[in-house]
């Protein structure tokens, strides 16, 4: 219970701050508002293959909202001074990392929540009838990007492309669940089920895994260059 409540004050020091100046939720935001009416005027609705390319579009949307977040997660902290007195408490450096991530995680599925009802208007998708799956899918992606994306943030803070290096070296690695949910949203959009994209979906989850362990314990290193 002890190491929960530690997790959980990083996240609400995340929370507080975020609520107070809204630059991480308000960034994140506009950018997939912008995408989103911007795309709408380039396609009809309604071909198979176009439903496709809406998978895709819905989900760069998302990842570049992510990384617009990921950004200003470590910076707000270097900015305050307060890595530094996270740095001091005496507490596991993996504990920081999950509250990061978990905080990062939070807001991206906000902007998730606003985001899917206005892509369903724009492209007039009845995104609704399979959100349970979709969600599913939507969260199992966010994790395997959010993990990676945390760790890189971190590590990216004290140097001066940071904004230019993050997505260059976290897209590379995030492929596999970028490719995974695209395929699986967009079989989701033509109305497929649960068993067209098991397949999908194991890769996800085994990807998520993999990221979220090799990311705590590689972050003590990271965190203390």
């Amino acid at each position: 219970m002890n190491t929960l409540k530690k997790i959980w004050l990083i996240v609400q020091k995340d929370l507080i701050s975020e609520l107070r100046s809204k630059e991480i939720f308000s960034s994140m935001f506009i950018f997939v508002l912008v995408v989103t009416i911007v795309f709408n005027f380039s396609f009809e609705i309604g071909e198979e293959k176009i439903l496709n390319i809406l998978a895709g579009i819905l989900w760069v949307a998302l990842l570049f909202a992510g990384v617009l977040g990921l950004n200003r997660s470590f910076l707000l902290e270097k900015e305050k001074d307060c890595l530094q007195g996270l740095m001091l408490c005496s507490v596991d450096r993996g504990l920081i990392y999950f509250g990061k991530l978990i905080g990062n995680l939070l807001f991206l599925l906000f902007v998730v929540l606003l985001t899917l009802p206005i892509f369903s208007i724009f492209f007039n998708l009845d995104i609704f009838k399979h959100f349970p799956l979709l969600s599913l899918v939507i969260f199992l992606g966010i994790i395997g990007f959010i993990s990676v994306g945390t760790i890189l943030s971190a590590m990216s803070v004290n140097t001066r492309m940071r904004e230019v290096l993050l997505p260059i070296l976290l897209f590379p690695i995030v492929v596999p669940v970028l490719i995974a949910c695209v395929k699986s949203t967009g079989k989701i959009f033509l109305g497929l089920g649960l068993k067209e994209i098991s397949g999908w979906l194991k890769l996800l989850f085994a990807f998520d895994i993999i990221y979220v362990i090799v990311c705590y314990l590689t972050f003590e290193y990271v965190i203390e260059e």
